[in-house]
Order: structure tokens, then C-alpha cells, then sequence
């Protein structure tokens, strides 16, 4: 079976209404598509637009919204920045050929921005998790249906290559039935982080274990009912809940993700498996990914029982769900992840986190 990147991403028909990216006249290759990025202070901004200034062949980088003068001057020489012009948002989104916009803000104004975005007509890579408003999600995505415009959601693990071999394979029915899911995604905080991470009620699970969560309902879909187990080891120091575990109830299957902040083996030990009544799937660690494919009978040039399955190295963490999303603004393909998806995910971000649907 081909597992490549590819094979599972063109899976997908074609979207009804998304933005056709015109072609240079007479020129074989398409123009570069304009983007622009808004925020400085997300955990990943700065990775997603090295990953788009690389790509220079798909996109022209316009520049960076920060309003935070102090924030521009730290960062303007270092290797990420060094170079870019500064904006104002007006002049960003009041430029008309500026097709899409990465919302890297703070998490507390992700989606508020990328509303504005999408009101000026720019599709959005949105960082994750989609704020702690279930209703303002919902809104987020209403308007970008009612306009015709995508939101890429910036759960990383779509694009990593163990994780879209588990997704064909799931697909394909090679694992049987999907019975069981665990999975593991943490880190030892240093004082700062957990100062940091403490503004978010929901914890570790809301930040971090947001992309486990994502991988869990494109396997398995929305869950019947989430139930969260939170901790705080440290309350008279802070109130960051460090140690969480959520359980996802399905009709046949049962998903468990953790999040601990107290691992100093956290990185190394992340992981993520699918066990079905026909076989199994082992990542760990999660990057770079190392995979172990266990089988009840032959499949493809796969043999029965366990084999570890070499994974082809990714050019950057980034890269391809920002390839993908040139496919998606120039027509060529859908998103594979559509709105009904990000709204279940997100539903379900929340709940693991104990945090309340408003």
C-alpha cells in the first residue's frame, strides 16, 4: 500500500466554493500566493513563518502584524523575522491581494483576529486550540461557510507522516474495528512555562494535548461523552493543572489521552496508539515519528505479527500542512478536515479540560 503524505491527501473531492488562486498568463507554474501573518507570541509563531518564508515557490510573505512595540523590537533580528516588514492589521487586511493570513496571536485572541481576517475575505491558518468559547468557535466557523473561505486549523500532528500512514490505514480497515486509543503528550515546565501555561484553566490538555485530541476524532469521530481528571501538584505555589487525563466514550472503543507537565522524559515518552480487533498502530515517539504496525494476517507488503515501519523524514514540522493549504486556496482540493470535524474537536478540547461549553 502507498502510505505516503500524498496517497491519503488526495483522498478528498473538491470543495464547493473555495477561492481559485489565478495563474501568471502564459507561465506554466502558478503565481505565489500573498499571505500575511498576524501575532507574535504563540508558542509556534515564529516556526510557521520560517516554514512560509522557505516556501518561497507557493507564497510571498507581505509581512507581520505586531502591536506590541516591545514585542517587534526583541524579535526583529532574530532568524525567523529578520527581514520581514511590520504592519499594521488595517494595512494587511485592506490589501485585496493578500489571499490568506496565519493567525499566530496569543490564544486568549485567536479567534477574535481570524473573525476580522475572514471578514476581509482572507482565508486563515488558525493556531491551536480555537480559543475557550465553544460559541464564539461556532461563529468563527459560521462566517467562514457563509463567505466561502477556509480555516486551517494548526493541530501539527495531521501532517506528520507516522500520523497520516495511521489515518490510511485506519481507512483502508487494516486495524479491524478500532477498539482502544491511548495516547501521551507532555513535558517537564520549568517555573516560567507553568506560569505561563496557569492562564489557561484547562491546563496542559487544553494547550498541548489539543493535537492528540484532534488525532483521536479523525479516527474515531466526535465521542459520545468526555470525562476529565485534572490535578494541580503544586496549588500553593500556582494554579496550573499539570497532570490530566481525559477518557472518550464511544459505542465500541474507549480513548485515553494524558497530559503531564511533571515528565522530565515527556518529550521522548509522547506517543500515540490504535489497537483494532485485527491489529495495531504504535507511534513513539511522536517526532521525529517512529512507527511499529502490528498485524493479524498479511497486509500489502506488510507480514503478520509486529514490524517497525521507517518513516520518510519531513523537510520541516510546518511544511506540508502549508503545502496542503496552497492546494486549498488555489481550488486544486478540500481541506480534508472540515468544519464539523474542528467543531467536534473542539468540543472535545474542552470537556478533556474540564472547562465549561458556553
Amino acid at each position: 500500500m502507498n502510505t505516503t503524505r500524498r496517497s491519503l491527501l488526495t483522498t478528498t473531492a473538491a470543495a464547493a466554493g473555495v477561492l481559485a488562486f489565478p495563474h501568471v498568463a502564459g507561465a506554466a507554474e502558478p503565481a505565489k500566493i500573498r499571505v500575511g501573518q498576524i501575532g507574535t507570541k504563540h508558542a509556534h509563531a515564529s516556526g510557521k513563518l520560517a516554514a512560509m518564508r522557505k516556501l518561497s515557490d507557493l507564497y510571498d510573505v507581505v509581512g507581520v502584524v505586531e502591536p506590541d512595540a516591545k514585542r517587534r523590537q526583541a524579535i526583529a533580528n532574530t532568524e525567523a523575522y529578520r527581514g520581514i516588514r511590520f504592519l499594521t492589521a488595517e494595512e494587511l487586511l485592506s490589501d485585496q491581494g493578500v489571499a490568506a493570513v496565519a493567525v499566530e496571536t496569543s490564544v486568549d485572541t485567536l479567534v477574535p483576529t481570524a473573525i476580522q481576517c475572514l471578514q476581509a475575505g482572507k482565508h486563515i491558518h488558525l493556531d491551536k486550540p480555537a480559543g475557550s468559547s465553544m460559541s464564539a468557535c461556532r461563529a468563527m466557523h459560521a462566517e467562514a461557510d457563509r463567505r466561502g473561505l477556509t480555516i486551517q486549523m494548526g493541530y501539527m500532528l495531521r501532517y506528520n507522516p507516522a500520523f497520516e500512514m495511521l489515518f490510511q490505514v485506519v481507512q483502508d480497515g487494516w486495524l479491524g474495528p478500532i477498539t482502544e486509543i491511548s495516547g501521551m503528550m507532555g513535558k517537564m515546565a520549568s517555573d516560567p512555562l507553568r506560569k505561563s501555561l496557569a492562564a489557561y484553566p484547562g491546563g496542559g490538555m487544553f494547550e498541548l494535548a489539543c493535537h492528540l485530541i484532534d488525532a483521536v476524532v479523525t479516527v474515531l469521530g466526535k465521542p459520545d461523552r468526555v470525562t476529565a481528571h485534572n490535578r494541580q501538584t503544586f496549588p500553593e505555589k500556582d494554579s496550573f493543572v499539570d497532570n490530566q487525563l481525559a477518557v472518550f466514550d464511544y459505542p465500541a472503543a474507549i480513548a485515553t489521552i494524558r497530559c503531564n507537565h511533571l515528565d522530565p522524559l515527556g518529550g521522548p515518552r509522547r506517543g500515540f496508539e490504535v489497537a483494532g480487533q485485527q491489529g495495531a498502530f504504535q507511534i513513539n515517539p511522536l517526532e521525529p515519528p517512529a512507527v511499529r504496525l502490528g498485524l493479524d494476517r498479511a497486509r500489502g507488503s506488510f507480514a503478520k505479527g509486529f514490524q517497525d515501519v521507517k518513516q520518510e523524514r519531513s523537510s520541516g514540522r510546518y511544511d506540508d500542512e502549508f503545502r496542503d493549504l496552497a492546494k486549498v486556496i488555489r481550488g486544486e482540493k478540500a481541506l480534508r478536515w472540515d468544519a464539523s470535524h474542528d467543531l467536534a474537536v473542539h468540543e472535545a478540547v474542552l470537556l478533556a479540560s474540564g472547562l465549561p461549553l458556553n
